[in-house]
């Protein structure tokens, strides 16, 4: 069974998730929030495996109240939800440690099947998305001087524990590639490119799959397009 905290300042939005979820078989809502104070407080008592969270909320809103939740090592991870696609709010979600994000509109089939994927560790946003949306914010991740030439640094530190071939794969994830797709074209069993993914999450402290795409632009292993 998969808790879920919905947090949302709009009441019929609570109640109309509420309602998706509670149909399910898997799925229970432990509780709502009407804005980011209340999700940390509810998260802290109820401990769900995910939260829902809306960005806009009155007073705490939904970036801050995510980095506050991923920074207290609880085991919850945070779904944003989001009016657009490419809004930068929900590159700040990911970059203070949501595991993915979902606009509003999508289908409910999606924000199911998108809670069942970050319960389990999964990233939620497709490879290829992902990498629009972290393009799209390229200047979150300084790396250039005033004459536009890249500034030269040191190998970071949290590379350092990857094997070439985990280096590899790692580049290959932020560059949008599935794990079918890295199979594929590295001549590689299903099975061990999942070892080498869960190798890499657990040898870089990344949290998800996006979070390893996240370390993969800001160690310069991938740039923006």
């Amino acid at each position: 069974m998969t808790t879920v905290l919905i947090a949302d300042d709009q009441p019929l939005q609570r109640f109309g998730f509420r309602m998706l979820l509670e149909s399910q078989d898997d799925m229970t809502v432990l509780g709502e929030a009407a804005n980011g104070s209340e999700a940390i407080r509810l998260t802290a008592e109820l401990h769900p495996d995910v939260v829902l969270m809306d960005v806009r909320m009155p007073g705490l809103d939904g970036i801050e109240a995510t980095r506050r939740i991923t920074a207290s090592g609880d085991r919850t991870r945070v779904l944003i939800l989001t009016t657009f696609d490419l809004d930068e709010y929900a590159y700040a979600g990911l970059r203070a440690g949501a595991s993915g994000f979902l606009v509003k509109d999508a289908q409910p089939e999606e924000l199911l099947s998108g809670i069942r994927a970050v319960s389990t560790g999964d990233a939620v946003v497709a490879p290829s998305l992902t990498r629009r949306l972290l393009d799209a914010y390229v200047h979150h991740l300084p790396r250039q001087n005033p004459t536009g030439n890249p500034e030269p640094t040191s190998p970071d530190p949290r590379l350092a524990p990857l094997t070439d071939r985990e280096r590899e794969i790692l580049t290959v994830i932020g560059q949008g590639w599935t794990n079918t797709e890295i199979a594929t074209r590295l001549h590689l069993a299903d099975s061990t490119v999942k070892t080498h993914v869960g190798r890499i999450l657990a040898k870089t402290g990344s949290r998800d799959r996006i979070q390893a795409v996240i370390l993969a632009y800001d160690t310069g292993l991938v740039m923006p397009s």
